[in-house]
């Protein structure tokens, strides 16, 4: 009998642990650890926090899932990993200390820390200033703080509204563009767009590059960049932009900045702002088996776990960067049953062209690593960890190199089922190959559209995935 511990329940934790679950005999536990009672749909929560959809539309219970399919569930946090004696030091919630939970295999799915902190005075909590969308509570609140502002412009008030990225080497770029989006539909939608100032902020160089390096797409045979596309559609709703900027502190009413071309801290004032943070590893520590921290060797220095990626490759600079720099099976090198995906996963370096203001500081949008490409993840080491079990392999089996399988975007912006509209994006592969194809991907099937037909996929796609979250029948036949 073998013992999967899977540690996280987003996208790549769920997609693991199901798959576990579905490709094991029950003579073998599958084990889910996380602080999460509900699973939460993250792609819907741009729609939450324009208060257009409940919350509770965007979730639904763990324990009845886990239960019916036959997986332990452990609500608590892990925080110490003792991976030469395979065992997990996990601090149980409500109040019940902490639990040893001993593993043959581990998957590290744990997810961002969301790292306000790095920039003094961001976010909801801690006395910051701006609102979120990145977890359930922060949507709620950010839609309800959203409401303040219109019934402000319905009483004739100008407001200044700030979206984008907090930090310089924030990601998640996608997530804000779809809220910019979803604000000016509403607004729109309301007769108040006029009454809103509405500014762009991120460390992307130039608009469209979300993290991916920017995208060459095919339409009716004809290419256009992702930064034509993001540029006319700001034009159209009449937002200002700024990019290649880096956060360097929130107070109320004012983000202060700098960016590649200044070092000179600028202001930027607003009345509401919706600043995405930059992302680390959540803090778990490694020990050894004579009680040393090893963290700092199996993890890099932003706290995600490293894995068969080539870490050497960063130093060696973007002209010189391959895709076989990016890691396949995500396996930790030195521990062969510890694994990490998802977000948990240490990339080699970014896919965007790297940059830095004048005093040094580094500005650049760092990997995407959510959503699909987190699903596919978690289903290739899942799959893997079955055939070691098996004893069909005694390393893993399955790929997933980002540099070699797509991803599809459906970006909203604008939630209506008559008049909504959304962007339509396929990519092939994540991390381009400029060795291989002129434009890094491969544009027989890199393509991109938009319209009320995107709204309509966007909104299946939601109940699609709840469905397949929920491990209801034949979940297993929608894709990753």
């Amino acid at each position: 009998m073998a013992k999967v511990v899977v540690l996280g329940s987003g996208f790549a934790g769920q997609t693991a642990a199901l798959n576990l679950r579905r490709h094991l005999g029950k003579e073998h536990e599958v084990v889910v650890v996380t602080p999460n009672k509900k699973f939460g749909y993250i792609p819907s929560f741009v729609w939450v926090g324009v208060a257009k959809m409940d919350v509770e539309e965007t979730q639904f219970e763990l324990a009845p899932v886990y239960k019916r399919m036959g997986i332990t569930y452990i609500n608590g946090f892990a925080r110490s990993i003792y991976p030469d004696d395979n065992y997990v030091m996990v601090e149980l919630l409500e109040g019940k200390g902490e639990e040893k939970v001993e593993y043959d295999y581990l998957i590290n799915a744990t997810g961002p820390k969301l790292n306000y902190e790095a920039t003094p005075g961001l976010g909801p909590d801690q006395g910051g200033h701006t609102v979120s969308i990145c977890t359930p509570i922060h949507a709620k609140e950010a839609g309800e703080k959203y409401l303040e502002m219109v019934k402000r412009m319905e009483q004739g008030e100008t407001v200044r509204m700030l979206i984008g990225t907090g930090h310089g080497m924030a990601t998640c770029q996608g997530a804000a563009f779809e809220y910019i989006h979803n604000i000016a539909f509403d607004l729109e939608e309301r007769g108040l767009l006029d009454k809103a100032e509405i500014t762009w902020i991120s460390n992307e160089q130039a608009l469209g590059d979300f993290g991916v390096g920017g995208m060459v797409v095919k339409k009716g045979g004809y290419y256009a960049s992702g930064k034509i596309f993001a540029e006319s559609s700001f034009m159209e709703k009449g937002f200002r932009w700024i990019t290649g900027a880096h956060v360097t502190r929130v107070e109320e009413g004012k983000a202060y900045y700098k960016t590649i071309e200044s070092s000179e801290e600028r202001v930027e004032e607003f009345d509401f702002a919706m600043l995405i943070p930059m992302f680390a590893g959540v803090p778990i520590k490694y020990i050894d088996k004579d009680g040393n921290d090893i963290t700092g060797e199996l993890c890099a220095p932003n706290g995600m776990l490293k894995v068969d990626a080539d870490y050497e490759s960063a130093g060696r600079g973007f002209d010189n960067w391959k895709a076989e720099d990016w890691p396949k099976t995500y396996q930790n090198p030195k521990y062969p049953n510890l694994f990490a995906a998802g977000i948990a996963f240490a990339p080699p370096h970014p896919i965007s062209k790297p940059a830095k203001s004048p005093d040094g500081t580094p500005i650049v949008a760092t990997p995407p690593r959510t959503g699909m490409a987190a699903g596919i993840i978690g289903h290739a080491v899942a799959l893997s960890i079955v055939d070691m079990i098996q004893g069909k392999s005694d390393k893993p089996t399955h790929t997933a190199s980002m540099a070699n399988f797509g991803a599809a975007c459906v970006a909203s912006m604008g939630k209506s089922m008559t008049k909504g509209n959304a962007a339509v994006i396929a990519m092939y592969p994540v991390v381009p190959n400029y060795e291989k194809w002129e434009y890094g991907r491969d544009m027989d099937v890199t393509f991109g559209d938009q319209g009320l037909a995107g709204h309509w996929l966007k909104a299946l796609l939601h109940h699609m995935f709840i469905y397949k979250m929920r491990g209801l029948p034949f979940w297993w036949l929608i894709p990753d």
